[in-house]
């Protein structure tokens, strides 16, 4: 006797958790093959489109990612993370003002969604627009001011801005978080010495950071500080 097996179809939100089980094991290629099976579903799944743009994201396919974030804004142009996520793919892509533009769409749309602060400000950053990404990184610390990135960051805006003594004051926050951003030790040690004239300081700031493996930081020790080695 033959016994046939009638099993049902995996549901959309079936195949989308799916989707996203693959996407915590960084499986992203098979990550969107269950996405896409949600789509031929129900090409009108907002979440499904985003999600697989979150996956192309994740291996650095911008142009990949954009396409299905933009096919998910159009799906549901009132949901916020579309906009939140083209942001930072324009983001990576350097298109500073498209970043900024998404960003300002998302932040209307969710205004609670305090993660577009530090995005938006690293976005106004690579714009040259210091005040606004002053503004943008002061409202991210004011949710959390333990974050040493933002320091960091802040920091550079400051210096963009004229105003040494003030990055200075965030570089020191930023080290203190965290003691292992060379890069952070290396503005610190040069803000002190180009502003300050505070050449003790600022030679061990670079030594430290030289010693973290941030190699710019070696041209200004051969130059300016004193390398000889101690008996």
């Amino acid at each position: 006797m033959v016994v046939l097996l009638l099993g049902c179809s995996p549901s959309e939100q079936e195949l989308y958790d799916a989707g996203i089980k693959e996407m915590r094991l960084e499986k992203f290629d098979e990550a969107i093959t269950y996405f896409d099976r949600v789509i031929q579903k129900n090409p009108n799944n907002t979440e499904a489109h985003n999600a697989k743009g979150v996956a192309f994201f994740e291996q650095g396919k911008w142009d990949e990612a954009i396409e299905n974030f933009e096919v998910a804004m159009e799906k549901d142009s009132t949901s916020y993370k579309p906009y939140l996520n083209l942001g930072n793919a324009y983001l990576e892509k350097k298109a500073f003002k498209d970043a900024v533009i998404n960003y300002n769409m998302a932040s209307s749309l969710d205004p609670n969604q305090t993660d577009i602060y530090y995005n938006r400000g690293l976005a106004l950053l690579g714009m040259e627009q210091y005040e606004d990404a002053i503004l943008d990184f002061d409202n991210a610390l004011q949710v959390d001011p333990n974050q040493a990135l933002v320091h960091f960051n802040r920091a550079k805006a400051l210096v963009g801005n004229n105003n040494p003594l003030e990055a200075i004051n965030a570089l020191k926050r930023s080290v203190a978080i965290d003691d292992t951003n060379g890069a952070a030790f290396y503005l610190l040690g040069v803000t002190e010495m180009s502003a300050l004239n505070k050449k003790e300081e600022g030679c061990m700031h670079l030594k430290t950071s030289l010693g973290l493996g941030y190699e710019d930081a070696k041209e200004w020790i051969d130059e300016f500080c004193d390398t000889e080695s101690e008996s």
